[in-house]
């Protein structure tokens, strides 16, 4: 949530140091760019392709390599046969 306190609101934040700030931080940047680019169809569009974007990007190229990893340390949970039938082997 990005309900931080308030004396944590200011140039502090420009680091997040866990994910209230670093939440706040986002809710910050999305506030000033709606701000400054006035509120309408265009502005909403802009800031929920950018958020989806910055997600999916992290989401290739940190959590997936991640997650890949982890499988291969700690072994997979999905059985083969299950793996087999769900890509239509």
């Amino acid at each position: 949530m990005p309900y931080i306190d308030s004396t944590k609101r200011g140039i502090a934040c420009v680091i997040p140091k866990d994910a209230g700030e670093l939440n706040f931080a986002f809710t910050w940047a999305i506030g000033y760019y709606l701000e400054s680019q006035g509120l309408c169809y265009q502005t909403i569009n802009d800031i929920v392709g950018a958020l989806e974007g910055a997600k999916a990007e992290f989401q290739r190229r940190v959590v997936a390599p991640y997650e890949d990893r982890k499988r291969i340390e700690n072994g997979d949970v999905y059985d083969e046969d299950i793996l087999g039938s769900t890509l239509g082997r």
